[in-house]
């Protein structure tokens, strides 16, 4: 039960040898794309997969884009991977559907963030059920424009996070967990 759950960590230590093919990479980004949900269907979430040049080039430009303030050897661990997944919102979606259900405008915001993290999870555990490791980091907004230019994103497409993955070449150190008990209460 949860195994692929239970195996999922940050990753930080990561390589670009991953055990399947970008095609069932690409593939295991869009099914789940596909399944996760939206409420009422928004279908808010958008996804980059950046692979092999684009990958090198947009931790190259997170880096520029800092001008140094953040340590080259953190932006080449993430580098240093496979790819990355760029998560966004797309935020004409949202107001889309905020126009036509007025009624519930304000709930909108709050359900496609929802919908986001579930998104991020997803994927993040799918990736780690295949053996390939993962962090989930956050240079946006410094580095919108950037990633807009870099990929040509529509305006509308808000940044969310950045997910670099690749081999696993070390596991991290266990974290401590609270209590279950003093996090979860139950009443009968």
């Amino acid at each position: 039960m949860f195994k692929g759950l239970e195996k999922r960590r940050s990753y930080y230590n990561i390589g670009k040898n991953i055990p399947i093919s970008d095609e069932e990479l690409i593939k295991l980004v869009q099914d789940v794309t596909l399944v996760v949900p939206d409420a009422f269907n928004m279908q808010s979430q958008r996804v980059v997969v950046a692979l092999g040049a684009k990958q090198e080039q947009l931790w190259d430009k997170i880096y520029d884009v800092f001008e140094g303030k953040v340590p080259r050897e953190k932006i080449d661990s993430f580098k240093a991977g496979h790819g990355t997944i760029l998560y966004f919102t797309d935020r004409k979606t949202v107001s889309d559907v905020q126009a036509q259900i007025p009624d519930y405008a304000e709930g909108f915001e709050i359900w496609s963030k929802h919908s986001m993290g579930m998104l991020q999870l997803a994927i993040w555990t799918e990736l780690r059920d295949k053996e390939i490791g993962a962090s989930l980091q956050h240079y946006n907004p410094v580095i919108d424009e950037a990633v807009r230019e870099l990929f040509d994103i529509p305006e509308k497409w808000e940044l969310i996070a950045q997910m670099p993955f690749g081999e696993i070449l070390e596991e991290p150190e266990a974290k401590e967990k609270l209590v279950i008990d003093e996090r979860v209460r139950v009443f009968k």
